[in-house]
């Protein structure tokens, strides 16, 4: 079948090739051994379809049988029965649907969500395929689907292509054959940057499942301006440098060397914010891996994250302060107070998030500082926008956090006792060469080594 480009372009015949892979494939998945990889495309589909006839435990193991009732779902109206509009397109409609056939619906707690005397939803056979069509151009877990919507139909339809080739993987390898750390994010965000070529536009991923427990719905989106971040970090190599650091600080491996935290699609995460908050912050990741204590970047690698951050910060949420002022101050009192640079360090760190905690010791800084007869960068109108409950404080500390560490390090300033490991410097030289969002998926055999 040729590729259509939009939906008024499928016909019949579509249809019908379509309708006949779907019901191959499920029948496949339903008659196959649970110890087989064949199985786990039926955990995919029972994860949407859990009482369908293809998932539902009393099926038939006979895989003709099965392919005869699968087949069933998807066959054209009859001519001369009753029709009503399609639920979702309108067109006419004869055949009806229940909950068990279509993903996403109500748990088996509620036994009808239909008025008494409806048999179901009146759904045409375009939309009955593609119901069971959405695994196959969604990122499929045993337990999840995942789907992309953005205002670009060229990166949709990336996104799906990508997917159906996973698909057909897993289908005949299982998921043991997909590599462990790959996510979705990393896929949507090289379907944005292959046809967007940098100009702005938001995405919304949104992951769901109904395996006969809770439904659940996890949404999370990019801001418009993702796509232009990238292009601008693509064409920076201070820029490339700090996101290459943060895929290799995000990586993690077993014991056994084998990935279990794939950087880049870690990264790529960082960039989708979830509707119900419950996301990692972009900002607070680079803050913690700039402020972590033994972590040992070299005056390069600090001063190529601290960019990232400030980009991020002017380019995503529309920040552009001015902290070189109030960063002064405090690396002037970390290197000229009394005690130990390194023990002040860790108090400004203790602090650094807090409204309240941070005023108190940049007072107190700027008090130490004047009664030494040192110059003050800062006064309480610098720092007045940081300490205050206003819009976007919290990130402006933050910033301000990896500047502080950004001029120490320039001036020298010893605060970590962790020797420099040459070798180890050497390795990450050659891994930072390496380009930016290619973590392995199902294409690649290995991750960032």
């Amino acid at each position: 079948m040729s590729e259509r480009q939009a939906p008024y372009e499928v016909t019949e015949d579509d249809l019908d090739s379509v309708a006949s892979c779907l019901v191959e494939d499920a029948s496949a998945a339903a008659s196959a051994a649970k110890d087989t990889a064949a199985y786990d495309w039926w955990k995919v589909l029972f994860a949407l379809y859990p009482n369908s006839k293809a998932t539902h435990s009393r099926r038939p193991r006979d895989r003709a049988v099965l392919r005869d009732g699968i087949a069933e779902l998807f066959l054209a109206d009859g001519q001369g029965h009753a029709t009503r509009p399609c639920t979702f397109c309108g067109t006419a409609a004869a055949a009806v649907w229940t909950k068990s056939n279509l993903p996403m619906f109500d748990t088996n707690k509620a036994l009808n969500t239909l008025p008494p005397g409806v048999l179901g939803w009146p759904i045409c056979r375009g939309c009955r395929i593609a119901a069971w069509a959405l695994p196959y151009g969604s990122w499929v877990t045993a337990g999840s689907a995942t789907v992309l919507s953005c205002g670009d139909e060229a990166a949709e339809r990336v996104f799906c292509a990508r997917n159906v080739l996973r698909a057909r993987r897993l289908m005949h390898l299982g998921f043991e054959s997909l590599p462990a750390g790959a996510r979705p994010e990393l896929v949507a965000i090289r379907a944005l940057t292959a046809v967007r070529d940098g100009i702005p536009g938001a995405s919304t991923l949104w992951s769901f499942k109904n395996d006969n427990q809770e439904p659940l719905l996890r949404v999370t989106r990019t801001r418009r301006a993702v796509p232009l971040l990238l292009a601008t970090i693509q064409g920076n190599a201070d820029l490339r440098r700090g996101w290459r650091l943060l895929e290799l600080a995000l990586t993690r491996r077993d014991k056994n060397g084998e990935v279990i935290a794939n950087g880049p699609a870690e990264a790529a995460r960082l960039l989708f914010e979830a509707d119900d908050g419950r996301s990692r912050s972009f900002l607070y990741q680079l803050h913690y891996l700039l402020n972590e204590p033994d972590r040992n970047w070299n005056a390069q690698d600090r001063a190529a994250a601290t960019r990232l951050a400030c980009t991020y910060a002017e380019e995503i949420l529309g920040m552009k302060p001015d902290l070189t002022p109030m960063a002064t101050l405090i690396a002037d009192w970390i290197e000229h107070g009394s005690g130990s640079p390194r023990g002040r360090l860790a108090e400004y760190r203790s602090v650094a998030l807090s409204d309240y905690k941070l005023g108190i010791l940049l007072t107190q800084a700027q008090f130490r500082l004047a009664l030494d007869g040192r110059p003050v960068a800062a006064g309480p109108e610098d720092w007045r926008p940081l300490i205050q409950q206003r819009p976007r404080a919290w990130e402006q500390r933050m910033l301000l956090s990896a500047t502080v560490m950004e001029v120490l390090q320039k001036r020298g300033v010893a605060v970590n006792e962790k020797p420099v490991d040459t070798d180890e410097q050497e390795r990450t030289e050659r891994l930072l060469e390496q380009p930016i969002l290619q973590g392995f998926d199902d294409d690649d055999e290995m991750g960032p080594a």
